[in-house]
């Protein structure tokens, strides 16, 4: 067998399109031979000083929360938890539409099997510190005018690329997710790319 090539990605935990993203490339684990390893990014902090409509500013301040746990968690048990808690958390909000509650923080936390009472960590400012120094190590390369998904990963030609996305909805399945990952993985790494983009003309499909 070949040797599993690690691929990383950062989300925030409160974005459809990167939770659709990371089903995507659990997907592509297995028919490809890569480990996704998840990482947090936070939308509150990319955004912050920005001039946002007041519904956004709304989300933007309760999405210190959910990344606030994750990186609790991530604290305590390792980068590998988040897989699980990224699940949970994505579960509740996208598949459930449950609201960004303590409530919710710690029913993820306990369907994740880590310990409950890490939900506190989203109303303090304790790993704030490790919460930017995550974001900004997955934001680095790809700049600021990007959101949420962001991939770190292994270019054709075994240089790493980084790159925003994909966006794709639904979720592509079996061989049609690793076809995508070739492809992406082509244009991400060919020098000089930028940028490959249509209108969006759905909403996210949760499946």
């Amino acid at each position: 067998m070949s040797e599993r090539v690690a691929v990383d990605m950062w989300f925030d935990p409160i974005c459809p399109w990167a939770w659709i993203t990371s089903r995507w490339l659990l997907e592509v684990e297995r028919v490809r031979d890569v480990e996704i390893r998840f990482h947090v990014m936070s939308l509150s902090v990319l955004n912050e000083g920005r001039d946002l409509p007041a519904e956004y500013q709304g989300l933007m301040k309760s999405g210190w929360g959910p990344v606030r746990v994750c990186v609790a968690a991530e604290q305590r048990y390792g980068t590998g938890a988040l897989r699980d808690l990224y699940t949970a958390l994505g579960n509740r909000i996208h598949l459930q539409s449950e609201q960004l509650t303590g409530e919710l923080f710690t029913a993820a936390l306990t369907d994740a099997g880590l310990d409950p009472e890490l939900a506190g960590a989203a109303d303090s400012t304790e790993f704030d510190g490790a919460l930017r120094a995550s974001h900004e190590a997955g934001m680095r390369p790809v700049g600021t005018d990007v959101g949420t998904p962001v991939i770190h990963a292994p270019g054709p030609d075994g240089n790493p690329v980084a790159f925003f996305g994909p966006v794709v909805t639904p979720a592509p399945r079996g061989e049609a997710a690793g076809r995508l990952w070739d492809g992406v993985l082509l244009v991400a790494g060919t020098p000089g790319f930028f940028e490959l983009k249509r209108s969006r003309e759905v909403g996210p499909i949760f499946d």
